[in-house]
């Protein structure tokens, strides 16, 4: 049985690392944007047989509720890979072979590079990884079995995983999306984000709506322009 999680923190405290470029308030709805856009790629996967998710933040809950997927509740969240770690041994136990763990900050993300996933032949034990964009983190994350070593969510996280695999003699699948890369975590992410077809995406409704897309957007021509009058 393969299945999906998504371990979703409570988003009026995400994006910290964003926090010298957006207020609270539009941390918050950045944050929502995203997650609406990774929500709707979920619901239109068909390889996978299950879907997790686990959070104690309310409207996640009622989302999961809505459609169908599994709940596995938190008391409380200690980090990321404490949550998905958690998650994965639930999942073992409940007969889940492989488990692809994504995150919910992906607006790029299409249901097809979810399905491309989880169609990879990933006999036990193995790995299949996608890196963030700058290749030192991780953006998602099959394991088979769920639980073949554990999560380290964070900075570096690529290299401990792949060195997680190594240890436990996993086969290793290493695939590049430039979708699945493009999480917004920091000021030049979401800068990035914005060189991007955005039209179809509730991320690129909100951050026209909000004006931010235009603000950040300028505030790119200017360095460039500062850079062509000074050059190194």
């Amino acid at each position: 049985m393969r299945a999906l999680l998504l371990p979703v923190k409570d988003l009026r405290n995400a994006k910290q690392r964003l926090m010298g470029a957006l207020a609270p308030e539009e941390r918050f709805g950045l944050a929502q944007a995203m997650l609406t856009d990774t929500i709707r790629a979920v619901q239109g996967v068909r390889h996978a047989e299950r879907v997790f998710v686990i959070t104690n933040y309310g409207p996640a809950l009622d989302i999961a509720e809505e459609n169908g997927w599994e709940i596995l509740r938190e008391d409380r969240q200690i980090s990321e890979s404490d949550s998905v770690d958690a998650a994965s041994r639930i999942c073992a136990q409940r007969g889940v072979r492989s488990l692809l763990r994504l995150p919910i900050d992906l607006p790029l993300i299409r249901s097809s590079d979810v399905e491309e996933l989880l169609t990879i032949d990933c006999p036990s034990p193995a790995m299949a990884i996608v890196p963030s964009r700058d290749g030192t983190g991780t953006n998602a994350l099959l394991r088979t079995p769920p639980t073949l070593f554990p999560s380290h969510f964070g900075e570096g996280s690529f290299a401990k995983h792949v060195a997680g695999a190594q240890r436990a003699r996993a086969e290793i699948f290493i695939r590049r999306n430039p979708r699945l890369e493009m999480d917004v975590d920091e000021e030049s992410d979401l800068r990035a984000l914005l060189e991007y077809d955005l039209g179809a995406t509730t991320t690129g409704r909100w951050l026209r709506e909000t004006g931010l897309a235009e603000k950040f957007r300028s505030g790119r021509n200017k360095e460039s322009s500062v850079a062509a009058e000074y050059p190194i």
